[in-house]
């Protein structure tokens, strides 16, 4: 009768046993299934970002082919091409910035790559606007000063743009990073989180005094276009047609190239004085992609039209010149 109870106990403890264990292994199963489902949960990835980073590639890819023509081409040495070679630089390190803010926006979130990543951006579209300035400052002085444009004078003046252009910008990208920014009080934050409204400002006032000073560049450069076209009009009357239509097409390409530079870049800036964190994100993106894309348009417009450039890249493709580039004239204005 003892062996029949003991027996009977030992069944019972030995289902609570398992009983217990099966609780266990199912409290289990629930903790492991809750943590494999927030390890697996999907963050919605907004097409936008995918949009700019996109760019960022295409961004990246054709300023790296100007930078190694003019890296393996000895013969572009001349001013000009060390500002397109700046120029292609930043908009370069531009398209890297929009690939790695993708990166650190859905990859790598953390504080410290936020505000890299908006001090490369910063940095690289602050160079790459001012190169074009430093450009069209470069195409005035080969009109104003045709005699003396090729001299040392004028690459020493062009090297010293350049370390102002870039210390300049390297300073106003460094600023996010050592504190001015709105990681601490979201209040403060501007449409460019973690920019600060005052930040952004400043830049996009920096941004349209640029655009005032290219715009009168550009006026002066059509006036002594055009008087050095009356002039030749004067000493050979049976080539004034021509040269007029010379002029007026050197004046639409440089109305083109203005006209571009204002619609990337002027909405964007006008936005930023006006707007703040709390407007709806749609508008921010709207505005940002054409000023983005200027970094798309930049290497067709400055490098890849110009003949010189052509030339070492049909050597650096196929070692053929094609015989249309020889037949062309080569002005130092000619960017």
């Amino acid at each position: 009768m003892l062996h029949i109870v003991a027996a009977a106990m030992s069944n019972h403890l030995q289902n609570i046993s398992s009983l217990n264990s099966l609780d266990w292994l199912s409290q289990d199963d629930r903790n492991s299934s809750s943590v494999r489902t927030s390890d697996l949960q999907v963050v919605a990835v907004s097409p936008w970002d995918i949009t700019l980073c996109v760019t960022g590639t295409i961004i990246s890819c054709e300023n790296a082919v100007v930078i190694a023509i003019l890296f393996y081409s000895p013969t572009l040495r001349a001013p000009m091409f060390v500002l397109i070679g700046s120029l292609a630089l930043a908009d370069l390190l531009a398209g890297l910035g929009l690939i790695l803010n993708f990166i650190f926006i859905y990859l790598l979130r953390s504080e410290l790559a936020s505000l890299a990543a908006a001090g490369l951006l910063i940095t690289a579209f602050s160079a790459s606007v001012c190169n074009l300035l430093a450009i069209t400052i470069d195409r005035y002085l080969s009109l104003y000063n045709a005699l003396t444009y090729h001299t040392e004078r004028t690459v020493t003046c062009t090297y010293m743009m350049l370390f102002l252009i870039w210390f300049t910008s390297i300073i106003m990208g460094m600023l996010p990073i050592i504190g001015w920014n709105c990681l601490r009080d979201e209040s403060l934050c501007s449409i460019l989180r973690p920019v600060t409204r005052n930040n952004a400002a400043v830049l996009s006032v920096s941004f349209l005094l640029i655009f005032a000073m290219m715009l009168q560049l550009y006026l002066q450069i059509c006036k002594i276009a055009f008087r050095h076209a009356q002039q030749i009009a004067v000493q050979h009357q049976f080539m004034a047609a021509s040269h007029a239509s010379s002029t007026t097409k050197g004046v639409s390409t440089l109305s083109v190239i203005l006209g571009i530079f204002a619609f990337c870049w002027i909405p964007f800036a006008m936005y930023t004085l006006v707007a703040d964190s709390s407007y709806p994100v749609a508008y921010t993106y709207v505005t940002i992609l054409p000023a983005t894309c200027n970094s798309v348009i930049n290497p067709i417009i400055y490098a890849f039209r110009n003949p010189d450039i052509q030339k070492s890249f049909c050597l650096a493709c196929c070692s053929c010149v094609p015989e249309t580039f020889t037949l062309r004239p080569r002005t130092s204005s000619n960017v």
